[in-house]
This record gives C-alpha cells, sequence and structure tokens, in this order.
C-alpha cells in the first residue's frame, strides 16, 4: 500500500509502498478515505518532543475510512463500518486514570500516527475498543479534523469552566483554533479571538467571533479585550504555538478566571505568579479528549453546528503541506484524500 514514511527526523518523508498491516485480535484494518494533516504530525515528524517515535513510521491520527477485515475478538466494528483513528489510539483498560474516566492520562496508552502507525497511508489499523464511528451522512472530508482539532477544543473549552453567555478568549486561529471558535459558540459561550495575522482575524470572524484582535499591531491586546468585555474573559484556550500567546492569554482573563492550553510551542512562558495567586486564576493543561468527549464533539458536527475550513490535498504532496504549516500559511485545516 502507499504511505507517507518519517525514515529520518532530518530529512522529507518517503511516499513509498509499505506492506498492507494485519488485524490482531480486537483490531480492524481500515482503507483511509481522508486524512487531516495536524500540527502534532509536524513535530513527530521532526523528532520534537522527549519522547520520540520509533523510526520508521507512518503519521496522521485524523484518518476516517471504511472498516475491510477484522481480528479475532473484534465484535465492536464489522466490516462496512465507517471509523476513524485519533491521538488517543488505546489505553490500558485498567489503570487510576482509565477507571476514573480520565483515560487520556493512561501512562500506557498508544497514540495514532506516533506510537502506532497512523493514516497517512492507504490502510491503517484502528483498535475496535477506542475508535470513534463517523455518524452516517456527513462529510468525511470534514470530519477528519473533528478526530483531532475538533476533540482537542472542545475538551479545552470544557476545561475553561467558562458558562453559556460568559466571554471565553481563543487564542490562534489556525486548525485547531478556528473550529474552537465554533465549538464555543455551540455551547452558548462568547467569543473573543487573538491572532497576528489580519487573514485569520477575519476568518474567526467569519465563524462567530464578536472580537478578533491582531496581537502584532495591537499593543495592548489584553487592554482592548478588557474593554471589550467588561473586564476580562472568564476563560480561555490556547491553541497557538507561540510562548508569547500563552502569557498574553492569562493576562486576559478577568478575576478568578481559568485558562486551558492545548497548545505546545517548543519555548516556556513565564507565569505572574502575584496575579495567578491575587486574582484566584486557574490555568491547566488539557490534553486531546476521552472517547464520550469525541463522541460529543462529532454529534456537535453531525448536527451542523461545526463547520471546518479545509482545503484537500494529495498524498505526495505531505512535505509540502509541512512547509506551509511551518510557514503559517495554511487557513483552517489541510486534508489529504487518500484515492488522488
Amino acid at each position: 500500500m502507499k504511505a507517507a514514511v518519517v525514515k529520518d527526523f532530518s530529512a522529507p518523508l518517503v511516499v513509498e509502498d509499505v506492506e498492507l498491516p494485519v488485524p490482531g485480535p480486537g483490531q480492524a484494518l481500515v482503507e483511509v478515505r481522508y486524512s487531516g494533516v495536524c500540527h502534532t504530525d509536524l513535530h513527530a515528524a521532526h523528532g520534537d518532543w522527549p519522547v520520540k517515535p520509533a523510526v520508521p513510521f507512518v503519521p496522521g491520527h485524523e484518518g476516517v475510512g471504511k472498516v475491510v477485515a477484522v481480528g479475532d475478538g473484534c465484535s465492536r466494528l464489522a466490516v462496512g463500518d465507517t471509523v476513524g483513528n485519533a491521538w488517543f489510539w488505546s489505553a490500558c483498560g485498567a489503570c487510576e486514570f482509565c477507571g476514573t474516566g480520565r483515560e487520556t492520562l493512561c501512562p500506557d496508552q498508544r497514540n495514532g500516527g506516533y506510537s502506532v502507525d497512523g493514516s497517512f497511508g492507504r490502510y491503517m489499523l484502528v483498535d475496535s475498543a477506542y475508535a470513534p464511528v463517523i455518524p452516517q451522512g456527513v462529510d468525511l472530508a470534514a470530519a477528519a479534523p473533528i478526530l483531532c482539532a475538533g476533540v482537542t477544543v472542545y475538551k479545552g473549552l470544557k476545561e475553561s469552566e467558562v458558562r453559556p453567555g460568559q466571554w471565553v478568549l481563543v487564542s490562534g486561529i489556525g486548525g485547531l483554533g478556528h473550529i474552537a471558535v465554533q465549538y464555543a459558540r455551540a455551547m452558548g459561550m462568547r467569543v473573543v479571538a487573538v491572532d497576528v495575522s489580519d487573514e485569520k482575524c477575519a476568518l474567526a470572524r467569519r465563524h462567530g467571533a464578536e472580537l478578533a484582535v491582531n496581537a502584532l499591531t495591537d499593543t495592548d491586546a489584553a487592554a482592548t479585550i478588557a474593554e471589550f468585555t467588561g473586564g476580562g474573559v472568564h476563560g480561555g484556550l490556547v491553541t497557538a504555538v507561540n510562548g508569547a500567546a500563552f502569557s498574553q492569554a492569562v493576562g486576559a482573563l478577568r478575576r478568578g478566571g481559568t485558562l486551558a492550553l492545548v497548545g505546545l510551542p517548543p519555548e516556556q512562558f513565564p507565569l505572574d505568579i502575584f496575579s495567578t495567586v491575587l486574582f484566584g486564576l486557574t490555568v491547566r493543561g488539557s490534553i486531546v479528549g476521552t472517547r464520550t468527549d469525541l463522541a460529543e464533539a462529532l454529534d456537535f458536527f453531525a448536527r451542523g453546528l461545526i463547520e471546518p475550513t479545509y482545503t484537500l490535498r494529495p498524498l505526495t504532496d505531505i512535505n509540502q503541506i509541512f512547509d506551509e504549516m511551518t510557514a503559517g500559511r495554511i487557513d483552517g485545516r489541510v486534508v489529504m484524500d487518500m484515492s488522488l
């Protein structure tokens, strides 16, 4: 089968024929129709994180397709089902985190396109107990970004503890952020967006942001946000991969506000301890979402409340797509059509 393979962290991906995987016990083989391209895939391909994937490997964790074969003991899925893979590919099911509804913290979890070959190929394996079932009648290409970008921001917004009618900040209007604006609106929140591009700010406004601030041209974005919202946002979600955005987002919070972090910049950010303590602020990390979170995120999408902005590209464009992602030239999400 054709797949894009990482063979060297310092070299481009190689699109080549690789062996067709065989489903083991509890697994299903899926013919991939579409695969979204996530910033995490770029980090994986470059070996940017402390725990690196073992090369060679196939990235991708936003794949959607049809089940074509199942392994022994695969009772949840059947040939012909439409399913996806996700970053949270599987977990142990027995640890304290799996047993208390926090399965994405499982220390023995496996991750799609990282510790398990992913969806940048014509076929992929999924764990039948964890693979999301795609609702019927939806645009499969548009469904692909929901499997990571969608569930990640949906869970992050829940972690922000913003209630309907309150203000939420979405920082970084890229592949995750433009979907976060939509989920926030669908959840009844009022949205302020921040980016460093006029085009991305315009994208946020198209998706329902009441205020979109360009942090490059506005010398005091936090003050602008405080004036517009009557004291600052009640909570926020940072999807940006620039460390400066994190301190800026903390500064935009009103007293008692909560900031959820999902972006993973290469640098750290300074947290003002005095303000955090005095104003009763909460800053927390949020990592993708559980199977329940993903089912909820897909339900929002299936009801027509979420419409990812995406462009279709062939698998052979993957290295060019990564170059465009690095340069910040992608609006919304790129989804690869595996039939091209």
